[in-house]
């Protein structure tokens, strides 16, 4: 039975990771950068609550971290999670490794 990310549910890093908007946040975020919700926002038709929301979902499952400079909200990227999702991955990919190499032994029997 494969386990789950570090022992918790990997379903909702993989529902926050299922939206194109979000998605696009965390590439602008990737490069290590902070950034403030105007930053993000700049050259986008979202509005700062739009990209406030988005980022909050991001957020709580830990794909970005925020700290409060003066009056204005920073966002950082974490990879953390993304290593995680890729351990789930490369688990589900053994398991069907296996699977599939049983199914070849019983079929050429």
């Amino acid at each position: 039975m494969l386990s789950e990310t570090a022992g918790r549910d990997p379903a909702p890093l993989f529902a926050a990771l299922g939206d194109s908007t979000r998605l696009s946040l965390l590439t602008k975020l990737s490069d290590g950068q902070t950034r403030s919700i105007a930053g993000l926002s700049a050259g986008t038709d979202l509005t700062r609550q739009a990209i406030t929301k988005h980022l909050r979902v991001l957020e709580e499952v830990g794909l970005v971290i925020s700290s409060k400079v003066g009056r204005e909200s920073q966002f950082a990227f974490r990879p953390e999670p993304i290593d995680e999702i890729r351990a789930y991955l490369d688990g589900v990919s053994q398991q069907w490794g296996d699977a599939l190499s049983r199914l070849r032994a019983f079929v050429e029997k």
